[in-house]
């Protein structure tokens, strides 16, 4: 649900702040709530819960807003969550004054997200960083562990 995350500040960060940062110091500031959570975040009601060189974790509670028309949570959610945690693992082992984007990624949905689903979690997980691509894995997965969703995807890098 929007706004969930009281203690978090939503909106973007200047581009001068993000060349000082390195990739990982930018994630943790975004999961610690030093720096602000992008607008999709607040919309969607999506948390940065968890940030480490190479691995990054997504959390999110499913509700009625998600719904697509078939009653069930919307796959437009779990790719988001997918995105997010994907490209910011390859953001998280960056130096200062280089950045990244998502060039493509592939998801599976293997089973229905229902806001009886409860809290889920996306974990992406960097598989390789070159000079100028990162590759990346995710996974969701619900309360009890199972896996609802995975994901790849590759991150042009380049200088900011």
């Amino acid at each position: 649900m929007p706004g969930r995350n009281a203690s978090k500040t939503y909106g973007t960060v200047s581009a001068d702040r993000q060349k000082a940062m390195s990739g990982l110091e930018f994630v943790q500031g975004l999961a610690d709530g030093t720096l602000p959570l992008n607008t999709i975040a607040q919309t969607l009601g999506y948390d940065v819960a968890e940030a480490a060189n190479g691995r990054v974790v997504v959390t999110a509670k499913p509700s009625g807003i998600h719904l697509n028309p078939a009653g069930t949570v919307h796959g437009g959610l779990a790719a988001t969550l997918l995105d997010s945690c994907m490209g910011l693992a390859v953001q998280s082992t960056l130096e200062k004054g280089v950045g990244q984007t998502t060039v493509e990624f592939k998801i599976s949905l293997l089973r229905p997200i229902t806001p009886e689903t409860g809290e889920i979690r996306a974990e992406g997980v960097v598989l390789s960083r070159g000079r100028r691509v990162g590759t990346a894995e995710g996974r969701i997965t619900d309360g009890k562990g199972r896996l609802l969703a995975h994901g790849t995807t590759t991150c042009l890098i380049f200088e900011c």
